[in-house]
């Protein structure tokens, strides 16, 4: 078994979060170092080849990208939260995929100015969340009873609606009582929700009126 991992983290990003979770539902014990990214130090800029969280630091080694670290926690931790059938596990990874294309999505949506574009993301995100509705089953998890990495990749996005919700009432989840439940199954889960600091959604907030987007502009034009 190799030594306890640092994960060098921010918290903010959910690909960093969705790290974490995995992490937390293995009970690995791990020390996290959050990073400031708008001065990313040297150090951090020596290993990290695109500049981005997350890194896990396992001994000497580095890894990068969040899919080949939430991979590499399954394979070496108990218990496997990815399926042991060989199809359903390669559905599973595309699920993954199809959780970072919405990620992708919801990064428009907090930070363009342009209102076409804005619109658009709306509607695409609208358009995968009634995918995932036509997938799950009775629940609660994506995959029924057991908690899986598909469930670690959608929790950190469904979170940043706790902050979007109380700005603007985008319709995304309208009609899509399963995905409804998912989410608020998700954000009670105790690695979900200690994988970000307390103060969170303020936080989130401040870097939303930073960006000073389509969302603000709403959320000034109703005030």
């Amino acid at each position: 078994m190799p030594q306890n991992p640092t994960l060098v983290s921010f918290d903010l990003c959910p690909y960093v979060q969705r790290a974490a979770i995995v992490l937390k539902e293995k009970s690995v014990p791990f020390e996290r170092i959050d990073i400031d990214l708008e001065n990313k130090p040297d150090w951090f800029l020596k290993i990290s080849p695109r500049g981005k969280v997350p890194l896990l630091k396992v001994g000497d080694e580095v890894l990068f990208e969040s899919a080949a670290i939430v991979e590499y926690l399954d394979e070496t931790y108990a218990p496997r939260l990815h399926p042991e059938d060989a199809i359903a596990r390669a559905r599973h990874r595309a699920w993954m995929e199809f959780g970072s294309a919405a990620l992708s999505d919801i990064w428009t949506i907090e930070t363009t100015g342009d209102r076409a574009a804005f619109d658009a993301a709306v509607a695409a995100l609208k358009e995968k969340f009634s995918r995932i509705e036509a997938e799950l089953g009775d629940g609660p998890y994506f995959a029924g009873e057991a908690f899986t990495i598909v469930d670690a990749v959608f929790a950190p996005a469904f979170r940043y609606f706790d902050v979007i919700d109380t700005i603007a009432d985008l319709g995304v989840f309208d009609g899509l009582p399963k995905v409804q439940a998912w989410r608020k199954t998700l954000a009670a889960r105790p690695s979900v929700r200690e994988v970000v600091a307390p103060d969170y959604n303020d936080r989130l907030h401040r870097f939303l009126d930073k960006k000073g987007g389509v969302l603000v502009r709403l959320d000034r034009a109703a005030a």
